[in-house]
């Protein structure tokens, strides 16, 4: 049991950081058509995510941007040694921002965000090949953010505030490969839990060298991850002494990385403008997972994990065609922080490519609806995980994963 549960909480920690299964960066229509640039780019308050204290920059003493994304991604597994295979249904997502910013004086600016970074699932056919890993993850998240912005002076600012994290997710996993009850039906756990909070905060800075070139930087703290009193629900278990498996409660508690983001922009050609992010996200910090379980019965349980730091590169080019129609186009690319031996089906990615494009379209002086696309390419990677146990026994589960996502976004803008 103790088992069963660890990876389900396991489940739960990974979906919150990975998607269901995919990373994708969704904060802004305008940025995701750039390569999800925005460090060092000032056109709305899409800043208030990026880059603080940019806000004071804004030209507009009123700055409102709203938009969601439909995610549509696909997961293949196959074994080519047990010609083991399966594919995912279809997995949609609607991840959405809003983001407003309020010019209070030449010199201080507030901003607001609720976005929904991960928000999507995964599902596997019932009782496959991996079905002792997963079957299928559910997962909501909305962050929270008010910030401020300061400017020192026509070069300098800084800003930032707290984040707080509220979201919940549903879990399901057979119990091991093979147990099931009288009628054949496979044993499974639902793990359950709502009210998974947490705390933490964002710093940034801007520089400009001059009216055509600027750089910015932009820190997020390590946040802890807490689900309280979360259900395991047990279904389909054999009456038996040796299957004592009760519903019960777990808690548990995982970090989410610091990240560091850098990023320069640079206008040319007058209505020409590239831009540059690096991100660096601290994985390390995610060296295991500690379980705690209502049931004294059953003993804690402490997970290893070992992730790597990883980065992403982003790049982006925005031309003003007309005063009617911006246009906006983008690559980055993401490392995976999962390392050898730690790959679950719950996490199928490895390092992708992705490719970026979308456009703004003026509806007045006011008005901007804006538009974007994202493909994401998961390099096919051929990997295991190596610490699944039965009976004390490591059993690997081993395959090839090829992961796609596409991603259309539409958003408004509102400028006063």
């Amino acid at each position: 049991m103790k088992k069963v549960l660890v990876l389900a909480v396991f489940a739960l920690a990974t979906a919150v950081t990975y998607a269901g299964g995919y990373r994708v960066s969704l904060q802004g229509n305008k940025s995701l058509a750039m390569g999800h640039t925005g460090v060092a780019v000032i056109n709305s308050s899409e800043s208030v995510f990026f880059n603080p204290s940019a806000l004071v920059y804004l030209e507009n003493k009123l700055s409102i941007s709203a938009g969601a994304h439909g995610v549509l991604a696909n997961i293949s597994y196959q074994n080519e040694t047990t010609g083991a295979s399966d594919q995912t249904k279809s997995l949609l997502g609607t991840p959405f921002y809003f983001y407003a910013s309020y010019q209070a004086t030449d010199w201080l600016a507030f901003g607001l965000g609720v976005y929904t970074p991960y928000g999507s699932s995964v599902e596997y056919d019932k009782d496959w090949v991996g079905s002792h890993l997963v079957n299928n993850i559910d997962l909501q998240a909305i962050y929270v953010q008010p910030t401020v912005s300061f400017k020192i002076n026509e070069k300098l600012s800084v800003g930032g505030g707290p984040i707080y994290v509220n979201g919940s997710v549903n879990f399901n996993r057979n119990l091991n490969r093979t147990l099931t009850d009288l009628d054949g039906n496979r044993s499974n756990v639902t793990i359950d839990a709502s009210g998974v909070t947490a705390w933490g905060w964002v710093a940034s800075t801007t520089f400009n060298f001059t009216d055509n070139l600027r750089i910015g930087a932009t820190y997020r703290s390590e946040m802890i991850l807490e689900a309280e009193g979360g259900d395991a629900t047990f279904e389909n278990i054999p009456n038996s002494p040796l299957t004592p498996f009760e519903d019960t409660k777990i808690d548990a508690a995982m970090p989410l990385p610091a990240e560091l983001m850098v990023g320069m922009s640079y206008k040319f050609a007058e209505n020409w403008l590239f831009a540059f992010d690096y991100n660096r996200t601290y994985w390390n910090v995610y060296e295991s997972l500690d379980i705690d379980f209502a049931n004294p019965a059953i003993p804690d349980s402490y997970n290893p994990r070992n992730y790597k730091n990883s980065s992403a590169y982003r790049f982006g080019l925005q031309y003003e065609a007309t005063k009617m129609f911006t246009l906006r186009a983008g690559y980055y690319f993401d490392e995976t922080p999962v390392q050898p031996g730690y790959f679950a089906p719950e996490t199928p990615r490895g390092d992708s490519n992705n490719f970026t494009a979308g456009l703004t379209v003026n509806i007045g002086e006011n008005l901007q609806i804006d538009a974007s696309f994202l493909f994401s390419h998961f390099k096919e990677i051929d990997a295991s995980y190596d610490h699944y146990l039965e009976n004390g026994v490591a059993v690997p589960f081993a395959g090839a994963y090829k992961t796609n996502a596409f991603v259309p976004g539409l958003g408004v803008t509102y400028k006063l």
